[in-house]
């Protein structure tokens, strides 16, 4: 039995003969998915397989086919002849394109089986001899010549039992060891210093072993750490062969990996005899080494030449390599690939020191993978689009520097000298933008990020989509009016109402909310005051030095206060100022600050009154329908009058109409309530509800009553300014809590209050587990399964549907304002209740999911462009066609 070791990742071609079995093979040892046959894509393309003109266009299908294949990390497999070595030329080249291996099975058959086989098919049965012959000829001419046309693994399978019993064994890419989740601690450039070296690890925890000559030989981590290093552990320092020796004892114990750097690929070829310019601190190295004997110096050249490109460690989340990798090159194997590994990507260009110069891959780098590496040495370590350099220059007198994974912690010691004099200063090491290209600005969004449909992937609701023609409407509200885009952390979702009410006379009612969550097996709610007013997110800091620390803003300012759409809130800079200076000194006052180790808080909130945002919207919309109506009804109010003192049988008209004119003066009361005039911050409330974010930690999470008490703290220490949120917290299982938040929501919204909003009282939670079947279209969603959902559904995480994280519910003369004035008329009722709700649900799940991602992304430090890429999306829901009034 023949076993073929074949890589998971690779591009595996069947060359033999027509009737050699290459398709029967195929199907016997690969998924059909991986197969691309070249009969199959002549029949695509020309509606027969047999039509040998089409045979062009096939071929260009096949290698489509397997390019988009081999991009998307999927194994392929060709089945056609490729007897030709042009054809076989042209799959080795869609191979290289896509940095994956092209490993080649040869069905060696006699020519007699190939033609038994040829006859016993009608569709081949006109094949002659000479065909078959033919292509013998060629197969057997370039079988000695397959390795040198490109391939890396070369398996000739001939006459018919070899190839039946053969058997395909998968194997994984050396740099693949996604198995391995650590922790680990991943050390920069090393250099030959020993000594920094010991004390690093020292520091890491680890404890050294050493050898009976007291050298060191190995080191382990108490807790099971694992040591990673990027390479570039030889040349220009003092003792190359003691950190060799330390590092390979690490590796053959198994408490370290170590990918190869430029400076081991060259010492490689210098022990190897090859003509090698011993610059950079190669001669130094050799002369360490030539001290040592011929044993050590022979397991340091096997040590050197063994090294791979990189590695992807812990599921894919981490990638190491010397000089930083590109997404696209994850997890591939191609010389292209190793030479990016150990040299970066340089723009041909040398700077003033006469070194070259480095394309900053990191600045368009847009993985979901944590990259760590070394090769360009910096002054301090800085994150990048989630990659950091972690060479400090410890052998130029810099530091030695590691970090934690996944802590993201660094911890570095300082060099004991300056052992080897840098050509360029640390502080004036760059990674420079190529002459003539306009580069992108690393930490905000680019266009090529938004343009088209995109997917965002969320911890809470698996994958949501955002369809271009949304995408299109966000981009022109954030280019050309949102606010500083390094304060936009965080925008809010919007609230689904609750399901319609049956009772006479209400369109919504606390019954309805209380139902949809005892459905979902919520047994605690919080019933929460709505406030009249326009939603604000308030991001605070201390100071304008924190400011400028956490936000990167140095213009002076300490805060902004903004709009559900991304907007500053008020046009003069200096108010809004003077407002966060209020609202710092009740923070500062209530100790928030110090209570939550932070210098910014973020808060969730409703400034009032609504007027102060919105005088536009009730000029041209509220306050003229209500005038109109008032004066036009009043009018023929009076006309009536007039006509019934006349005799005329006017009453039933005129009762009509005078309660239209109670209904408009009904309608004018509501939205009045809302507004007052205000003088600069005189007249100014706010009503905070959430206090979302604060350094490195998110609590939107927290349970509601969390929230609150914080928030009464605020309120007492400045109650001319905040607003308190009436609360009660309601016991599902108990009939007599929802007679009494019922009995508080009437009495709120007969004085005139909105209404309430009712949240699960522990915030985030999750209601009954999702059916495996597909997502359908149904009467409660109005549309399909949401992208979100089909994620979270294959996500076991995702044990149950995320349920709502609040339902309004308004009261009846607050729903004038938003459906009408007679809205309450029987037959505008009747019609009202056959409002569909489900896509208003499903957009706040969506946007909720998305907000809380952003504020995850923003607290653990991540680039600001993948705080963005949520943030962004929750505007563009916004554009979906779903009912305003809801």
């Amino acid at each position: 039995m023949t076993e073929l070791s074949i890589p998971e990742l690779s591009l595996v071609v069947l060359i033999g003969s027509t009737g050699s079995g290459k398709s029967t093979f195929a199907r016997k040892h690969f998924r059909a998915t991986a197969v691309v046959s070249s009969d199959a894509c002549r029949g695509i393309v020309s509606d027969d397989e047999n039509d040998q003109s089409a045979t062009p266009d096939a071929f260009a299908l096949l290698h489509h086919i397997a390019g988009v294949r081999l991009r998307r990390g999927l194994r392929t497999v060709v089945d056609a002849t490729n007897v030709q070595p042009k054809a076989r030329q042209e799959l080795v080249a869609v191979a290289r394109a896509h940095d994956v291996l092209p490993v080649a099975i040869v069905l060696d058959v006699p020519d007699s089986v190939c033609l038994e086989r040829n006859t016993a098919r009608a569709d081949r049965a006109h094949l002659g001899a000479h065909v078959v012959s033919r292509q013998q000829r060629e197969l057997r001419r370039g079988l000695r010549g397959l390795e040198r046309e490109g391939f890396r693994k070369v398996y000739v399978l001939r006459g018919v039992e070899e190839i039946d019993a053969a058997t395909i064994a998968d194997e994984k890419a050396w740099n693949d060891k996604r198995e391995l989740t650590g922790p680990f601690d991943v050390i920069g450039d090393v250099h030959g210093c020993r000594s920094e070296l010991e004390t690093l690890l020292g520091v890491l925890g680890y404890e050294l072993e050493h050898d009976e000559a007291g050298r060191a030989v190995n080191a382990r981590h108490p807790a099971g750490r694992t040591a990673v290093f990027v390479g570039d552990l030889v040349d220009r320092g003092p003792d190359t062969p003691g950190v060799l020796r330390l590092v390979m004892g690490m590796v053959a114990a198994g408490t370290a990996l170590c990918v190869t750097g430029n400076h081991e690929y060259k010492l490689v070829r210098a022990l190897s005899g090859k003509k090698v310019n011993p610059a950079h601190g190669l001669a130094e190295s050799l002369a360490q080494l030539d001290a040592e004997d011929e044993d050590f110096r022979k397991a340091a050249l096997d040590f050197c030449r063994g090294l791979i490109s990189h590695y992807v460690l812990d599921g894919g989340n981490l990638v190491v390599a010397h000089a930083g990798l590109k997404e696209e090159y994850h997890g591939r194997a191609s010389g292209r690939v190793r030479s990016f590994c150990m040299y970066g990507e340089s723009t041909g260009e040398t700077d003033e020191f006469g070194l070259p110069v480095r394309y900053p891959w990191a600045e368009d780098y847009r993985g979901r993978a944590t990259v760590l590496y070394g090769h360009t040495p910096m002054a301090e370590l800085h994150w990048v689009n989630n990659t950091l350099c972690l060479d400090t220059g410890v052998v130029f007198g810099g530091r030695l520097s590691a970090l934690r994974y996944p802590e993201r912690e660094p911890v570095s010691v300082p060099a004991e000298q300056v052992w080897y004099a840098p050509v360029r200063p640390l502080e004036a090491t760059t990674i420079a933008t190529p002459a003539g290209v306009v580069h992108r600005d690393p930490g905000v969004l680019d266009l090529d990020d938004v343009v088209g449909r995109r997917v965002v992937e969320t911890r809470q609701h698996g994958r949501v989509g955002v369809q271009e023609e949304n995408a299109s409407a966000a981009l022109e509200v954030m280019s050309r009016f949102a606010l500083d885009p390094r304060w936009l952390v965080y925008l809010p979702p919007t609230m689904s109402p609750c399901a319609t009410s049956s009772l006479d006379g209400y369109l919504e009612h606390p019954a309805e909310a209380f139902a949809y969550y005892r459905s979902e097996g919520v047994d605690r709610v919080l019933c929460e005051e709505k406030h009249m007013g326009s939603r604000a997110i308030v991001v605070l800091t201390r100071s304008a030095e924190a400011a400028r620390n956490r936000f990167g803003v140095e213009d002076g300012r300490t805060g902004v206060i903004y709009t559900r759409t991304g907007r500053p809130f008020f046009d003069n800079a200096a108010q809004s100022e003077a407002l966060l200076a209020r609202v710092r000194a009740a923070a500062e006052s209530a100790g928030l600050f110090e209570e939550l180790n932070s210098d910014w808080l973020i808060l969730d909130a409703e400034l009032m009154p609504w007027s102060a945002k919105a005088v536009g919207l009730l000029r041209s919309q509220y306050a003229a329908v209500g005038a109109a109506a008032r004066a036009s009804l009043g009018t023929a109010s009076a006309v009536l009058a007039a006509a019934t003192e006349r005799g005329l049988d006017v009453a039933d008209l005129a009762s009509r109409t005078e309660a239209r004119r109670t209904d408009a003066t009904a309608f004018t009361t509501a939205y009045g309530r809302y507004c007052w005039p205000v003088d600069g911050l005189d007249g100014i409330r706010l009503a905070p509800f959430q206090l979302l974010a604060a350094e490195g930690a998110n609590y939107a999470t927290r349970d509601h009553n969390w929230h609150l008490t914080h928030i009464d703290r605020l309120v007492a220490a400045d109650s001319e300014l905040f607003t308190a949120t009436g609360r009660m917290i309601v016991d599902l299982t108990e009939p007599d809590g929802e007679v009494a938040a019922t009995a508080w929501w009437t009495e709120l919204t007969e004085a005139g209050g909105e209404g309430m909003v009712v949240k699960p009282f522990d915030s985030l939670v999750r209601g009954a587990p999702r059916k495996k079947s597909a997502p359908a279209a149904n009467a409660e969603t109005d549309e399909p399964g949401t992208d979100g959902a089909a994620s979270a559904a294959r996500d076991p995480a995702h044990t149950g549907r995320l349920v709502q994280p609040g339902v309004k519910c308004r009261g009846r003369e607050y729903l004038r304002i938003i459906y009408g004035p007679e809205y309450l008329h029987d037959a505008n009722l009747s019609r009202l209740r056959t409002r569909g709700l489900g896509r208003k649900r499903s957009m706040a799940l969506r946007e909720y999911a998305l907000g809380l991602e952003s504020l995850d992304r923003f607290v653990a430090g991540e680039p600001l462009w993948r705080v963005h890429e949520a943030v962004f999306a929750v505007l563009a829901l916004e554009s979906e066609p779903v009912d305003p009034r809801l």
